[in-house]
């Protein structure tokens, strides 16, 4: 009797069947991360543009890496140029006024910030004037003198310099409500400023004042009108944002 021959069973295939949902997960992660690096930037226009490519992509059942992408640098108009310019410019300018402040451990008095007009320096009304007085302290016009020299500046910037007082009424020989004592606070620094440096432009600078109603805190508390007692210098811009200049 003829012996069976015993067919041998064909080598099994592992199943790759895997492969593709993986490889559609590492397509969607790709995506995510360009998405998400694309819309870090401030260009929307780029971002339509990616999100059309993406959406092509899966429509048409393409891999990402079958495109042929190219990065482009972010372009930017003269105009966003010359605001960022500026703004970098004002950056200096306020660590020359940090470093000043360092110096002469002015921390407690002193404040900088970058606002939508420009540098602000906020100074409490205590170190440079008494309660109710509009007069400079003598012991203080050296540092009025070396802010006066952070100022001269080139180009040129207009410089506003505001007083602020608290709520509590004035009602002195000498001023009959705040808003008084704080205009003739402004003006008196930006007298000895402008004094004591022959190389700024007075046309550049300019003074005035709230008085009581442009608080920064509560006038409830002593804190409070503490911090609200205040002298600022503005430097201001010299771009808006759009790129227009500021005369």
């Amino acid at each position: 009797m003829a012996k069976r021959t015993k067919r041998k069973k064909h080598d099994e295939h592992p199943n790759e069947s895997w492969l593709l949902p993986y490889s559609d997960l590492l397509t969607l992660l790709l995506a995510l991360f360009i998405v998400l690096f694309a819309s870090s930037s401030v260009d929307q226009q780029k971002l339509e543009k990616m999100s059309r490519v993406f959406s092509g992509i899966f429509d048409s059942g393409s891999g990402v890496m079958d495109y042929n992408a190219v990065v482009e640098s972010p372009q930017i108009s003269k105009e966003e140029a010359a605001y960022l310019e500026d703004q970098k410019e004002l950056k200096k300018i306020q660590g020359d006024v940090d470093n000043f402040i360092a110096v002469n451990e002015l921390e407690k008095t002193f404040v900088t910030e970058m606002t939508d007009e420009g540098l602000l320096i906020t100074i409490r009304d205590s170190i440079l004037f008494d309660p109710g007085s509009a007069d400079v302290k003598g012991d203080y016009r050296s540092i009025a003198a070396e802010l006066a020299t952070i100022l001269t500046l080139d180009p040129p910037r207009h410089v506003v310099i505001t007083g602020h007082t608290d709520n509590v009424p004035q009602n002195s020989v000498e001023f009959s409500s705040n808003w008084e004592l704080s205009v003739m606070r402004a003006v008196n620094l930006l007298k000895i400023i402008v004094a004591t440096n022959p190389n700024l432009n007075p046309k550049y600078f300019s003074a005035k004042g709230y008085g009581e109603f442009n608080p920064i805190a509560s006038n409830d508390t002593t804190e409070g009108r503490a911090q609200n007692r205040r002298v600022e210098v503005l430097i201001q811009q010299l771009v808006n944002e759009d790129g227009s200049k500021i005369e």
